[in-house]
């Protein structure tokens, strides 16, 4: 029996979860304008905005070596994390993209 891709209630869609493609993309930390600090698998758009898809602010960094130990060995102790979902920079807002260890931030 096949399982349908899509159910409505209400007149309103629903998609099945497991039909939706999986998120890619680097995972970077984004340092953008007035000091918001996020990090998430990061799209770099053709018009120079970033779209961060399961961003999360970083609120505390938590470290002792600065941002950069966090792109390097991941999250911290007394790091925290906000979730934010999907945010979108745009180019003039940019300050900073620092890649990661992706195996650290799995």
């Amino acid at each position: 029996m096949s399982k349908p891709k899509t159910i409505s209630i209400d007149g309103t869609d629903y998609v099945r979860a497991d039909s939706q493609p999986a998120v890619t993309g680097d995972i970077q930390i984004v340092v953008a304008d007035r000091s918001w600090n996020f990090i998430g698998r990061t799209t770099h758009n053709d018009d120079g905005s970033i779209t961060i898809k399961n961003a999360q602010v970083i609120r505390r960094w938590g470290t002792t070596k600065g941002l950069g130990q966090l792109a390097l060995s991941g999250k911290q102790p007394n790091t925290v994390l906000d979730d934010s979902g999907t945010v979108t920079i745009p180019a003039h807002a940019v300050v900073a993209v620092f890649d990661t260890d992706t195996s650290k931030w799995q």
